[in-house]
Formats: structure tokens, C-alpha cells, sequence
């Protein structure tokens, strides 16, 4: 017999509001993790899968979907979980696949807020939050002080580009910590950022908090790109391997990879139709046209052309771009 619709939606695993992994036993375990509430008091209420070892060893927190357009992150943290099922040897890996559940119910960026005199807000800007800030505030507070920092010795978020651009695997790490050398490493991508880090965002709230961290961001926003997971997926868990948290061999680089400091973006200066010119991963001159613009009727209105030398990280899939989109992003 088939399970009730509502247990298929909504599966009876135990809701909480604070975890501490120390405290289960090794195996496998699902819960609810009840983040908020919503505007009419019901629970916002998260998956949260945790794989626990039976030998001690890194706590390490994995989270996706803080932009809720950004799916590839989410379907690698999914596949994650499933491949860890009767693997764990050590340690602990906690995993949220699902943060921003107003952004991923509308395909948006955005955390999306019901109070009137309110806005959006970009999620992955307010960490660690205040308990007497606007309801996004409020989500990430709890969010950091219930669940993520106390299990946590280590972390990855996983993101993807924006809507209607594309990145390759692309790692955002600072190089002041060598556990995040050592994870972005560890992770084969083909881009390393040196990122001291911004105010508000995970990665940085993590790091000066003593649990080194990185982000990864999982080729192009919204549309799957399953070759990317997947690559993310063997990443991370060439991590945990080299943490001795499951079995296997530690698989060595073997892709080319730039590691750089600085980002060059270039941006539309007006609206209309934009057809890139570069692919991910080209070595650019400067001088090089990148991308050329239309206008409405088709006529050729902008060429533009590298700043400086770089390799593409980055380059518009969607032809629309407003003023100020990006068209290309180097790093040198």
C-alpha cells in the first residue's frame, strides 16, 4: 500500500529547535529543524540530515540553497547525503540542504519577507543575525546560534551562480586559514579565489569564528547542470576522505586550476540584448572583445572589451541584461 500523501510531503521525523550532534548516536538521522515562524505563527521548519561516525572526528556543517535560485548547490547537497548513507566511519556531517525556503518557493534569490513596511533580503549578507532584528535577521540568527555553530568544526556552503549567468566549480576561500586552503584544494575545482571574506556572509561569519570554512559555487544559477554536481559531489567527499570521516583513497588533482586574488567584472552600461563572446575558463587579453550588445530592433549599440588580462569565471547565459548586469567576470 502507498504512503498517505501528507506523510510522502511531510515525513514524521522529529522536529527540533537546537541540535547538538555530540549527543546522538552514531548512524544515521533526519529531523525538522524549526528555524521561525511565519507570519501566521506556523513553524518554518527545515531538513537537517545528520552521519555520524562511531569514532571521534571533524564536525563538518554542509549547507545550500541560502539564495533560493541557486539549485545546483541544493541537488549536490542532496546527492551528498545520499551518497553518505552507511559510510561514516568518523566524525560527524550535518547537512541542510534547504535554507532559504521563501527564495526556493519562488525561484528567487532573495529571502522574501511578509511585513508590509519590509523588502527582500539577500540571506547570505546578514549572519549571524539579530534576535531583535526584521524576520530575516531573526531566521539567521537561529539558523546560526541553534544549529550551525554549535556542530560545526569545519564548513562548506554551497551555492551557483545567479540566475542568468554561469560559473565553473568555483571555490572562495581565505588563505590566512589552511583548513580552507586545504578543503578548496582538496575540493579539484577549476577556480580558487583568495577571499579575506565580506560582513554577513557565512563563509566570513564562520571563519572569525574559529571554523574554517569555503564556499563553492556550482556552475549556473537556476537550470541543472548535472556534470557540475557531480564534480562537487566527488569534491566534497574527497574532503571528508582526506579527514578520515569515511573510507577511500584521496584522489589528487588532476585539472588545471587558477588560484587568484582579484576579480575584474564587466557590467552593461545600458540595457539591451547581449551575446558574450568568451567561454568559462578562457584566458583573456586585455583589449579582447568579450561581448557585443543589441538593441531592440537588433542594430549593434556596445562592444565591450576587457580591462585587463584573466581567465573567464563567469559570463551571461541569459541574452537580457539591465544596466549595471554582469556580462563577464575575470580573475587574475
Amino acid at each position: 500500500m502507498s504512503k498517505p500523501l501528507n506523510e510522502c510531503i511531510v515525513p514524521m521525523y522529529p522536529t527540533i529547535q537546537a541540535l547538538d550532534v555530540e549527543g546522538l548516536e552514531p548512524g544515521e538521522h533526519k529531523f525538522w529543524f524549526a528555524v521561525a515562524t511565519d507570519a501566521i505563527g506556523h513553524p518554518q521548519t527545515l531538513p537537517v540530515r545528520v552521519f555520524k561516525g562511531a569514532r571521534p572526528g571533524k564536525r563538518i556543517m554542509i549547507t545550500a540553497g541560502i539564495h533560493g535560485d541557486e539549485q545546483n548547490g541544493i541537488l549536490t547537497a542532496q546527492q551528498l547525503a545520499r551518497e553518505l548513507i552507511g559510510k561514516m566511519n568518523a566524525g560527524t556531517v550535518t547537512i541542510v540542504p534547504t535554507v532559504n525556503l521563501s527564495g526556493i518557493a519562488r525561484h528567487s534569490r532573495d529571502y522574501h519577507s511578509a511585513a508590509p513596511d519590509s523588502s527582500t533580503s539577500n540571506l547570505n549578507r546578514v549572519f549571524p543575525g539579530s534576535p531583535d532584528g526584521d524576520d530575516a535577521n531573526r531566521f539567521a540568527h537561529s539558523l546560526w546560534t541553534n544549529l550551525l555553530q554549535p556542530n560545526a568544526d569545519l564548513a562548506v556552503d554551497l551555492h551557483s551562480q545567479t540566475s542568468g549567468a554561469a560559473y565553473p566549480l568555483y571555490v572562495f576561500a581565505d588563505y590566512r586559514l589552511d583548513d580552507a586552503i586545504r578543503m578548496a584544494r582538496l575540493l579539484n575545482p577549476d577556480i580558487i579565489l583568495n577571499d579575506p571574506g565580506d560582513p554577513g556572509i557565512l563563509e566570513t561569519v564562520y571563519n572569525r569564528a574559529d571554523i574554517p570554512s569555503i564556499t563553492i559555487e556550482v556552475g549556473v544559477g537556476r537550470y541543472s547542470d548535472l556534470n557540475m554536481v557531480q564534480r562537487a559531489v566527488d569534491g566534497v567527499l574527497n574532503i571528508l576522505r582526506s579527514y578520515q570521516l569515511i573510507d577511500g583513497e584521496v584522489v589528487p588533482h588532476t585539472l588545471p586550476c587558477t588560484e587568484g586574488e582579484q576579480i575584474v567584472s564587466i557590467r552593461a552600461n545600458q540595457g539591451g540584448f547581449v551575446i558574450s563572446h568568451v567561454e568559462l575558463l578562457d584566458k583573456i587579453s586585455e583589449g579582447q572583445k568579450v561581448a557585443t550588445q543589441y538593441n531592440s530592433f537588433g542594430d549593434v549599440i556596445e562592444e565591450y572589451l576587457s580591462s585587463s588580462d584573466g581567465v573567464v569565471i563567469s559570463h551571461n547565459v541569459e541574452s537580457v541584461r539591465a544596466p549595471g548586469s554582469l556580462l563577464v567576470r575575470l580573475i587574475r
